[in-house]
């Protein structure tokens, strides 16, 4: 097994990045015993998985991911979820932990337009919209903290490998970082110049997120502004 590109290249479509017995990762084909980008990208490595991480790209959908969005549109048995997708998404009542019974709930006092849910795919195939669950722990309305939008395609590099970017923001920044597959990051801090600075650090990486040593220089930035970590209980 040969890893002909190294961790952290940019890569074009077509490009060369592997051959031998790796596992197929993430934007990436094999042809015979070679594997090849299919993006451009930056390479990543996680063991034996090979996989690029584009630079640019939309969301789609995939059932477990966690996402972010905004009701806009309250109907009679659910919302719909903008969750910066092609598709847009339906949370059903069925799935929120409202209460049940035969009378008629007002959806509104709920989910209202505009408001901000942490959510779950539960279903999504391209024959239907996304379908979202609020059942789970840490799922529902989103009150209070600051919302972080990037690319889609930059979450991987935000969350980095085994959690290595982000567990380093939440410990140096003192917020909490809940980040959404959609590209959508929530922060809560203990301060706002914490959360500003964790805003900061998260735009940071999407701008920079094919250059090498980006670790480094993000927990840089956030030692010269001065926020005391600790991750912060929300």
């Amino acid at each position: 097994m040969v890893l002909v590109a190294e961790v952290k290249q940019v890569v074009a479509p077509g490009e060369l990045v592997a051959e031998g017995d790796h596992i197929v990762g993430d934007n990436v084909y094999r042809v015979g015993n070679q594997i090849f980008s299919a993006s451009v990208g930056i390479v990543e490595a996680d063991g034996n998985r090979v996989l690029v991480v584009p630079l640019k790209g939309g969301y789609i959908p995939m059932v477990g991911d966690m996402v972010a969005g905004r009701i806009v549109d309250v109907g009679l048995s659910g919302w719909s979820v903008d969750i910066l997708a092609p598709y847009p998404a339906m949370l059903p009542a069925s799935e929120t932990p409202g209460p049940r019974g035969p009378r008629r709930r007002d959806l509104s006092e709920s989910f209202d337009v505009g408001d901000m849910v942490l959510a779950q795919v539960l279903a999504f195939d391209r024959t239907r919209d996304p379908l979202l669950t609020t059942k789970g722990p840490g799922l529902g309305k989103v009150s209070t903290g600051r919302v972080v939008e990037i690319s889609a395609a930059k979450i991987p590099r935000l969350i980095g490998r085994k959690g290595s970017m982000i567990g380093m923001l939440k410990r140096e920044t003192g917020c909490q970082i809940t980040v959404g597959r959609n590209g959508v990051a929530l922060v809560w801090g203990k301060s706002p110049e914490g959360e500003r600075v964790a805003v900061e650090a998260i735009y940071m990486v999407e701008r920079e997120a094919h250059m090498r040593g980006l670790t480094d220089r993000v927990r840089e930035m956030i030692v010269k502004a001065g926020v005391v970590g600790e991750v912060a209980r929300v």
